[in-house]
């Protein structure tokens, strides 16, 4: 694919990057990536340098050409931040086809060669093989094999089908040259308002840590190479504690509160990954508020500002040496359209964008997400706030994933096999499998479950008829149908002010008084199935009173949930379900687990365990 490919005097392949006709240390395959990485930082200019602490949003463009103007979010043409700002990590928004996909991320690193010694791109990816779209955290699968969100494979609690599901995501992404995931979000769902909670694997410290390392292994396996993707675990230190439930992408969502003094359960999973060599870790947005570590306060501002938390607690108490991305848009406000998202820089506000970007670097940021201010950095050096030798140890820390991830020596994919790969028949069967077994029976009195092939008239809500027709007839009222069948989301409250914020799931758990009245009269013409998507908890109990069976699922296509409800569903709880609000109020946002749940982290019904009252059934 490039021209850039030379054959040295001893018979090496190389990539002639800088283009001078010889064979120098850093663009030597049989070189360890550490001698590489020291031989090109003493080539590079400042500008090189400073445009690596940078990791922006790009989009594909049209049958996968290059963008040369602005996109739907990123705010440059792609030759701009390449060639004019040395930005050469990029989180990919819009995909076309798997083949576009590929010929675009060809084209970016063709163009990448231009550069004065021709550093390849590395594209991430927020999670995108599951059915949700947001554009501030994951991406609905299209092309790609569909999974259940993370949440599911959480209710799963198995970490062979967690690995699975990662080698499948490292396959699909190495096809259309994605090589670094910006994930796993091992946060835990402990607040049950909490909008980001699909993207977990539940309330569970140990589960959480159990799958997120065996995910962690799928992606990048036992050390980075040629066919791995690059994870980024996040949010560090844990970013479930939200104060009330809200998130910290939003300013009255700005503070983590730990009222339960449970800080160790939330910093549990990271340890691990940290332990197994994560290439990258990312704090959250949020301020903790009253937290101690080692006796000594905690500064009250965000996590991507904290030196006590990066230096102290990451790198000098665990020892981590990888990479440090902050979360998106810190040092900047973000306008989109007609609306604006402020700059996450909670607890330092009052700073201008300087200031911002200098505390970031001296609490222990390497690299800047969703920034291509570059010019703010050189200007840094330039009034001698930051020190040359601060940017290149960020540098080195990024350039290293680069090389050890082959970048270096060819970052090149197959543009007609991406095709083959991406979605191909056994992906998408294992991801099916996976809907379908993640389901979690919450409910079933009467024992209609596995529904059998008998014949039947079927009433269905929140379905298509076609996908319901492998239960029976379809028909268009409840009086004329033996069952019923309906599926609802969880509740939320809409809001849509400031960007992003419209596809946040936010605000009460309760649904509307008049969902049950309704669920009540099809129940009153025929037995009645309800299964409620949990991207948060719910309180299910007026639901639970008026259906004769509840399950829950976290993202299930159609023909998934008929495999369900047929008989392959074996999911469990991933959280505490709450019986109201007033118990979701009182409870303090860093503790797993309810004082008193309807239904308990692990559950799954059972009428043995049912008979005796019981409604805990952890594992």
């Amino acid at each position: 694919m490039s021209a850039s490919f030379s054959t040295g005097a001893d018979g090496v392949r190389y990539r002639d990057l800088n283009r001078n006709g010889r064979l120098d240390p850093f663009e030597d395959p049989r070189l360890e990536p550490e001698e590489r990485v020291a031989d090109l930082l003493l080539r590079l200019s400042l500008e090189e340098k400073v445009g690596l602490l940078f990791h922006t949003v790009i989009e594909c463009g049209p049958g996968g050409a290059v963008l040369e103007g602005p996109g739907a979010i990123c705010k440059s043409g792609t030759r701009q931040v390449v060639l004019g700002k040395h930005i050469t990590h990029f989180n990919v928004h819009a995909l076309g086809t798997p083949t576009e996909a590929a010929r675009w991320h060809n084209a970016v690193q063709e163009l990448a060669e231009d550069a004065p010694h021709g550093i390849p791109m590395t594209i991430s990816t927020d999670p995108r093989h599951g059915f949700s779209e947001n554009a501030g955290a994951g991406f609905a699968a299209g092309a790609f094999s569909q999974w259940p969100e993370p949440l599911g494979i959480g209710a799963l609690r198995d970490p062979a089908t967690a690995h699975r599901y990662a080698e499948v995501v490292r396959r699909e992404y190495v096809a259309v040259g994605i090589r670094a995931a910006l994930h796993p979000t091992l946060d835990l769902a402990t607040e049950p308002r909490w909008a980001r909670q699909q993207h977990t694997f539940g309330q569970d410290p140990h589960v959480v840590a159990e799958l997120g390392l065996a995910f962690l292994r799928g992606l990048q396996g036992a050390r980075l190479g040629p066919g791995s993707v690059a994870c980024t675990a996040k949010h560090f230190p844990g970013g479930g504690p939200q104060k009330d439930g809200e998130d910290a992408h939003f300013p009255y969502g700005r503070e983590q509160v730990y009222p339960a003094g449970r800080f160790g359960d939330h910093l549990e999973p990271f340890r691990d990954a940290v332990d197994a060599g994560v290439a990258a870790v990312m704090p959250y947005y949020g301020m903790p508020v009253g937290l101690e570590l080692n006796g000594e306060p905690v500064p009250a501002v965000g996590f991507g500002f904290n030196r006590t938390v990066l230096q102290g607690l990451l790198r000098d108490e665990l020892g981590y040496d990888g990479v440090v991305l902050s979360d998106w848009e810190l040092i900047n406000d973000n306008h989109v359209g007609n609306q604006v998202l402020p700059a996450r820089a909670w607890g330092v506000e009052h700073l201008d964008p300087h200031a911002r970007m200098q505390l970031m670097l001296e609490a222990g940021c390497d690299q800047f997400g969703g920034e291509e201010c570059v010019e703010v950095l050189i200007d840094l050096v330039a009034q001698g706030r930051v020190g040359e030798d601060r940017v290149d140890e960020s540098a080195g820390r990024l350039l290293l994933v680069k090389f050890q991830l082959g970048l270096f020596d060819d970052p090149y994919v197959d543009e007609a096999a991406a095709a083959e790969v991406v979605g191909c028949e056994e992906f998408v069967a294992a991801g099916l499998a996976a809907q379908a077994e993640s389901v979690t029976v919450l409910h079933d009195p009467r024992g209609l479950l596995p529904l059998d092939d008998g014949p039947r008239r079927i009433y269905v809500e929140g379905m298509s008829a076609g996908e319901a027709s492998a239960l029976g007839t379809v028909v268009d009222r409840p009086e004329d149908a033996d069952l019923a069948l309906v599926r609802i989301q969880a509740p939320f409250e809409p809001r849509s002010d400031l960007f992003l914020e419209a596809w946040f799931r936010a605000g009460s758990l309760e649904f509307p008084p008049g969902l049950p009245v309704r669920l009540a009269r099809v129940r009153a013409a025929c037995p009645l199935i309800v299964d409620v998507t949990l991207d948060r908890p719910a309180v299910l109990g007026p639901v639970m009173d008026v259906a004769d069976v509840v399950v829950a699922s976290y993202g299930t296509s159609g023909p998934a949930l008929v495999r369900a409800l047929q008989g392959a569903s074996r999911g469990r709880l991933p959280f505490d379900l709450p019986r109201s609000m007033a118990d979701v109020r009182a409870h303090a946002p860093d503790r797993p687990g309810l004082d008193d749940p309807l239904l308990a982290c692990g559950y799954r019904w059972d009428p043995a365990i049912v008979a005796t009252g019981s409604r805990r059934q952890e594992t």
